[in-house]
């Protein structure tokens, strides 16, 4: 499963925003901040702080765009449940690992990340439908649903590459 990413801002002594940087999340990154950053801010700075959870599918890592096609399902679905949704996926991503999914069809990994919504409260058969590929194609000869393009053209537009760094040394 790729990791998304967060973006922050830090700020100079002067209060003035200084950078805009981006972190790429780990279950780590994302348990620390599930479990130990919310609680405090809801309790202390909810009207002053807002987390923005940006989905980036990263196209080298296949599972990648299925996992973050189940997030935007999601969204779609019941949007305050993706947090919750979110953490139960970090939760079992090693079974969506690309070399765990590798013999599994497609609408397969769509039916367990339904059910991974579902085991949150979301309605896993509007997920699942939302996801499920079908062996019709369309008019032009797709099946390609496209659930994923709008967030990588979005994602894009604010400087968020899909592209992996190599050659950096």
């Amino acid at each position: 499963m790729s990791a998304p990413y967060v973006t922050y801002m830090r700020w100079d002594e002067n209060g003035d925003a200084v950078t805009n940087a981006r972190q790429q999340f780990s279950k780590k990154m994302f348990d620390t901040v599930y479990d130990s950053v919310f609680p405090i801010v809801e309790s202390k700075y909810a009207d002053k702080v807002q987390f923005i959870f940006r989905q980036q599918i990263q196209p080298w890592h296949p599972a990648s765009t299925l996992v973050h096609e189940a997030g935007a399902a999601v969204l779609q679905t019941q949007p305050d449940k993706f947090w919750e949704f979110s953490k139960a996926l970090f939760a079992k991503q090693e079974s969506f690992f690309d070399a765990n999914i590798v013999n599994e069809t497609r609408n397969k990994s769509y039916e367990r990340l339904a059910k991974i919504a579902g085991s949150v409260g979301v309605d896993e058969k509007k997920v699942y439908g939302l996801l499920e590929v079908s062996d019709k194609p369309d008019k032009d000869g797709s099946t390609n649903t496209g659930n994923g393009k709008l967030a990588v053209v979005m994602n894009s537009l604010r400087g968020f590459s899909s592209r992996p760094l190599t050659g950096l040394k």
